[in-house]
């Protein structure tokens, strides 16, 4: 007698469907030509998956950042902001902008060190995390007038989760 087993019935999984965040990565360069890479990179953000929208900044000039401060004999850097509108997670967009990194070839050797591409996730909506793969906001933003000023331009009623208005903060450096 052959005994029949039953099929487990297979429903599929609901789809997770995550609203639309506006996450704030801002776009950083000082080796090779910039701006043609600037202009890759903004492409390729608005062709992640489960993105609506990216709006982007004019791209500014700034003196290369190290760790000993400003050190103008270096490249300077062209620097954008860009606004996200994204489904994606997080960890998931963290993870894409450092895939678009490596396809232009950022090679990390050294910290604050000279770059073809810097993508730096800003923020991601009202989040904020200490997790040390993702600390949101960016820690530093609040300090950098290359990520508050093209910010600022495309978003005049920006907030920087936990630090305040972003034209408050840029007019505090100007102290």
């Amino acid at each position: 007698m052959s005994r029949s087993l039953a099929q487990p019935i297979r429903t599929p999984l609901p789809a997770v469907e995550r609203e639309p965040v506006t996450a704030v990565v801002a776009l950083g360069a000082n080796l090779g030509d910039t701006a043609a890479t600037l202009d890759e990179a903004i492409a390729e953000l608005a062709a992640l998956p489960l993105t609506d929208r990216v709006v982007c900044s004019d791209p500014i000039a700034s003196v290369a950042l190290t760790l000993d401060g400003p050190d103008p004999s270096k490249p300077g850097y062209l620097n954008a902001v860009a606004l996200v509108t994204t489904r994606l997670a997080p960890t998931v967009l963290l993870a894409h902008l450092n895939a678009i990194e490596d396809r232009h070839g950022r090679v990390r050797r050294e910290r604050w060190g000279d770059r073809t591409l810097d993508l730096d996730l800003i923020a991601y909506g009202d989040v904020v995390s200490a997790d040390p793969h993702l600390t949101l906001p960016h820690p530093r933003a609040h300090e950098r007038d290359f990520v508050l000023a093209p910010w600022l331009e495309v978003d005049p009623d920006a907030v920087l989760p936990g630090r305040g208005r972003v034209a408050d903060l840029l007019a505090g450096l100007g102290r």
